[in-house]
Parts: C-alpha cells; sequence; structure tokens
C-alpha cells in the first residue's frame, strides 16, 4: 500500500483560516492525504485575537507555530515581517518535506509562505488566484506574485481561472474549484438565530449590522480617519435601535489605529453596540445569515467576506472605501466613501427597503455552490508529482 502524501496547510490569520477550514478538513477525511497545519502570524498575536485556539477548539492539531515578527503598525515592519516568516517556514518545511503546500490569497503572510516552499522545491499550491481587488491594499501585487511562484492554481471563479492563464500558467495547472468558504454555508454549518441570541444577547425582532473595516495598505496612515466615519454611523444606528456588532481588522498596517477607535467606542459601554475580536467562522456567517434571509440587517465595512460570503445569505452590503475595489461580486453590495451620511444611509436603506432587500435574497453568487475542499482535496491526491510540477513553462 503507497503511503499517505503528506500536505502541509499554512494560516497566517482568522479571516483566511474561515476560508481554509473546508479545505483542511477535506484533506484531513481523504484516504490518501495527511495534513499538516502551520500556524502563523495574527493566529499568535493577542492583540488580534490569538485565533489560535480557535482552531484548535475545531479539533485540528498543530504541527508547527511559525513565529512572523511585527513589532510596529508600519509597512517596514511588514517587510519585515515576511523575512522572519521565511526563515521560520523553511525551518518547519524543512524538518516536514512534504509532498505539497497549500497557501492561501493575498496577504504578506502568504507571500512568505510561498516564498518558502517554492525556494525550497516543494510543490505550492495557491487558493485563490487571479482575482482582482484594486483599492490599494496592495492585494494584487502579493496575489499575481504568489501565483507566478505558485505551481498548482486553485480559483475561486472562472473569470480568475482566466487570469491567471493569461499571467502565462500552463492550463493543466489552474483548477477553477468555487470558494471554499461556501462548503460549509452550504452544509448550513454556522450558528442559528437562536445560538447568536443566547451568546451574543441578540433580539431577533430588532435589526443587526455586522461591521469590519480593514486598512487599506497603501493608505495606512489615513487608517484612523477613514474608520471615524463609520463609527459615527453605526453609533448613529445604535441609538436608532439598531443592533451593531464590530469587530478587529487584520493585522495590516495601520489595523492597531483601527483597533485603537474600537476601543474607544467599546469604552463608551454604549446601548446596542458590542465589540468583539473575532466572532469566530461558525457565529460570523450565522450573524450574516441573521442579517440575510433568516432576518433583518446589513454587513458594512470593506472585508472581501462582504463580497464573497454575502450573497448566499441574501444578505445586504454596505461596501466602504477602495478596499473592495475592482473585486467580481453579486449585486446586493452598495458601495459608499468614508462618509457618515452615505453609510448611514445605504445601512439603512439596507436594514428597512423592502423591495432592495428581496432583491438581495435573489442574486446569484459567481463564486460557485460549495464543494471546493472535496475538489481541492482529490486534485492534491491524484496529480503527478513528476518533473514537471515544479519545472514551470511560460505560455506567452
Amino acid at each position: 500500500m503507497s503511503r499517505k502524501r503528506k500536505i502541509a496547510i499554512f494560516t497566517g490569520n482568522r479571516a483566511e483560516y474561515g476560508l481554509q477550514f473546508p479545505i483542511i478538513k477535506a484533506i484531513n477525511a481523504h484516504p490518501d492525504l495527511e495534513g499538516f497545519l502551520f500556524v502563523g502570524g495574527a493566529h499568535l498575536d493577542e492583540d488580534f485575537g490569538a485565533t489560535k485556539s480557535e482552531i484548535e477548539r475545531d479539533g485540528f492539531t498543530i504541527h508547527a507555530e511559525v513565529k512572523m515578527t511585527m513589532h510596529h503598525d508600519t509597512l517596514a515592519a511588514t517587510a519585515q515581517a515576511i523575512g522572519t516568516g521565511i526563515v521560520s517556514l523553511s525551518e518547519s518545511l524543512d524538518a516536514l518535506r512534504p509532498d505539497f503546500f497549500v497557501v492561501y490569497a493575498d496577504r504578506f503572510e502568504g507571500l512568505a509562505a510561498v516564498v518558502a516552499g517554492t525556494q525550497m522545491g516543494i510543490p505550492t499550491a495557491h487558493i485563490e488566484g487571479g482575482d482582482i481587488t484594486e483599492g490599494g491594499a496592495l492585494d494584487d501585487s502579493v496575489r499575481h506574485a504568489m501565483t507566478k511562484l505558485a505551481h498548482l492554481h486553485f480559483t475561486t471563479n472562472e473569470e480568475a481561472a482566466e487570469r491567471v492563464r493569461k499571467l502565462g500558467e500552463e492550463p493543466w495547472r489552474v483548477h477553477n474549484v468555487g470558494f471554499p468558504a461556501l462548503d460549509l454555508i452550504a452544509q448550513g454549518n454556522y450558528a442559528s438565530p437562536e445560538e447568536l441570541r443566547e451568546r451574543y444577547g441578540l433580539d431577533l425582532n430588532r435589526p443587526v449590522v455586522i461591521f469590519t473595516q480593514h486598512s487599506v495598505t497603501t493608505e495606512f496612515e489615513d487608517a484612523a480617519a477613514q474608520v471615524r466615519p463609520a463609527l459615527a454611523a453605526m453609533r448613529r444606528l445604535a441609538a436608532e435601535g439598531v443592533q451593531v456588532i464590530l469587530t478587529y481588522p487584520n493585522n495590516d498596517a495601520g489595523g492597531k489605529a483601527i483597533i485603537h477607535e474600537l476601543e474607544r467606542v467599546a469604552a463608551l459601554n454604549l446601548p446596542n453596540i458590542q465589540v468583539h475580536k473575532s466572532l469566530g467562522r461558525r457565529n460570523y456567517h450565522g450573524v450574516l445569515n441573521l442579517c440575510g434571509q433568516a432576518g433583518r440587517g446589513v454587513y458594512a465595512g470593506n472585508s472581501s467576506s462582504g463580497i464573497k460570503e454575502t450573497a448566499i445569505f441574501g444578505c445586504p452590503v454596505v461596501n466602504i472605501g477602495s478596499r473592495q475595489q475592482g473585486r467580481l461580486r453579486a449585486d446586493n453590495v452598495v458601495d459608499t466613501g468614508y462618509d457618515e451620511e452615505a453609510i448611514h444611509a445605504a445601512c439603512t436603506r439596507g436594514i428597512f427597503d423592502d423591495a432592495w432587500r428581496a432583491h438581495c435574497a435573489g442574486v446569484v453568487n459567481p463564486y460557485g455552490s460549495g464543494n471546493a475542499g472535496p475538489r481541492i482535496a482529490d486534485i492534491l491526491a491524484t496529480i503527478d508529482l513528476g518533473p514537471a510540477l515544479v519545472q514551470k513553462k511560460m505560455t506567452y
């Protein structure tokens, strides 16, 4: 009997882990694969919720903790974190020598992982390549660089798959599998309204806003100024009886400035406002469901989850600022600038305009229907591991 293929999987922050959960689960369940989880970045940082504990609560074994030292909230510190991440990851990968290394998306932690894996000649699979976000977050540059380094590509939509092929990647390397987070949603694996009522004290007869705003990396000095109008709009909604859940941003440069503004709001102990470092995947999706067809509410902020994970719930979205500019989306999204009045008006429409809510409930999600994890696991188990996999050719 042949041995199981060893699959190393890297996760560097809570949002990315939530998207990877179905993939990790499918790899662990596959009879021909053995998963090894490498955990680093914000998962190990108390300032961002130390979400390593969430991974452990999910029952996954952490094979290696990856130190990515980030002492300051600056772009220079981000570059230094990439360097320390490469060093730490190379040591863990050298000890394991996996058959594949799986890395997600477009963040600096993932870039460190792809550099380490590919420079060591380890076949590296990249998930969510080919997307576009033109909003100044450096995501496109990082994501496309990861694509050109990686050996195998799992895209979330056909437009992205075609873009990866046009980057010169051989077609046999590119697999459009859909958006992994939809696997769990399609299975109904999210918190029920009753669980959310008990856990967060929500009144299920009143509307809810879930809010997450990240910094725009190329404008990180403006992060605090950019989030203040949105938080003012959230305070107005709370004063009008809307239940507002504020969550922490990612650990990008500028993230700590946003956290400071969130902590200022939390210190006021205002009625109808609660602040959380992280809801966890299951609760977060449950709140999106409550804001959509199971209740009445909106998502507000600038996370990619507002673009990719809301349509399946029929949840209206108020997308703030430029961070998600250019990203493929369903027609449940309204864009605003960093303007209190515009944000308040868009949220009010999303909550109370029945015609708009009915429209949002009927949109088509362009990111698939929810079977990405098993498809990725099957390809990792069967693709030829011969020299052609790591000897890349440019097709243009």
